[in-house]
């Protein structure tokens, strides 16, 4: 883990040629050159789309499965996993546990670099080992290098742990992807600023991850096409959203979706019941949706184990 030649050669170490001159560029210019390398992130995520199919699959076998998505990360890749875990909560309507993010350093590198933190395998393990990973998990690391100790020690103990693994990596070859179950290269190459792997390698890992977790969620049903019906509605605009979801996806009248969200309290579940409406051929589907959204208890549709007191669907649908 601790090669330094090894870490010499990694192409995200690399220099990129031509750019002596950097600084006496003028300000248009400067952006040019960082817009120009952030522009083959697309070609870079399109040659890992077969191990992103994977590691969707295998993240939607551990939601049915009643499992977690656990990120791990340091520096750059922590943060940005702290990210990705934070939003899904909002959009999905998921219990703030079921995406998590594990971070060397602990919480306080989410929003300051700790970047010793990365070095110690003790603390990868340990932090870990402090989720409660099991079997039913997937563990996801992130690690621009591909070594970083933290995540390597991480991702040993998710597998000791039984848990299905999946490594993003920015590097051909590395041991994380040696270590994971699945591996996502993410082969970025040097950067503008050499070795500054939160530029052209962090784009394509925040990318990456928004795939990961949005087509996890999709494939989980937490989705009804593209409508995000278990948004939690939370402010104004999200309330409209979920009112314009419903208009959108029955036919009703906006005054007639209105009347639906306000027969189930207002709650963002009621569009999620649009789609018990489509499937129970209900002549009246806003009153079906009324119906169902004010019979439902929150969470009904989440896996047993977080699941709060085994509600179920007035149509009888997950």
């Amino acid at each position: 883990m601790n090669d330094v030649a090894g870490l010499d050669r990694l192409g995200t170490e690399g220099v990129r040629p031509g750019l002596r001159d950097l600084n006496s560029r003028a300000p248009g210019a400067i952006v040019d050159e960082l817009l120009a390398a952030e522009a083959a992130v697309p070609a870079v995520l399109a040659a890992a789309r077969d191990a992103l199919a994977a590691a969707v699959a295998a993240a939607e076998r551990a939601l049915r499965g009643g499992g977690r998505l656990i990120y791990v990360g340091a520096g750059t890749p922590g943060r940005l996993a702290a990210l990705d875990a934070a939003e899904c909560v909002p959009t999905f309507g998921v219990p703030p546990d079921l995406v998590q993010a594990v971070l060397a350093g602990g919480e306080e590198a989410a929003a300051m670099a700790v970047e010793g933190a990365e070095d110690s395998t003790v603390a990868g393990a340990a932090d870990l080992a402090a989720r409660g990973v099991t079997a039913a998990d997937l563990v996801v690391g992130i690690t621009a290098s591909g070594r970083t100790p933290y995540v390597l020690a991480a991702l040993e103990a998710a597998r000791d742990a039984g848990a299905t693994t999946v490594a993003v990596v920015n590097n051909p070859g590395s041991p994380a992807a040696a270590a994971a179950d699945v591996a996502v290269e993410l082969l970025t190459g040097p950067e503008v600023i050499a070795g500054s792997t939160r530029l052209r390698a962090g784009t394509a890992q925040k990318v990456a991850l928004n795939v990961l977790s949005t087509a996890a969620m999709v494939r989980w049903g937490r989705t009804h096409g593209p409508w995000m019906i278990d948004v939690l509605a939370t402010n104004g605009k999200l309330r409209r959203r979920a009112q314009r979801m419903l208009t959108e996806i029955t036919g009703a009248s906006d005054e007639a979706a209105a009347e639906a969200l306000a027969a189930a309290g207002g709650a963002a579940r009621a569009p999620r019941c649009a789609r018990c409406s489509e499937r129970s051929g209900s002549p009246d589907p806003v009153s079906a949706i009324a119906a169902c959204g004010a019979r439902r208890r929150p969470g009904s549709h989440l896996p047993a184990r977080v699941r709060p007191g085994g509600a179920t669907c007035a149509f009888g649908w997950p």
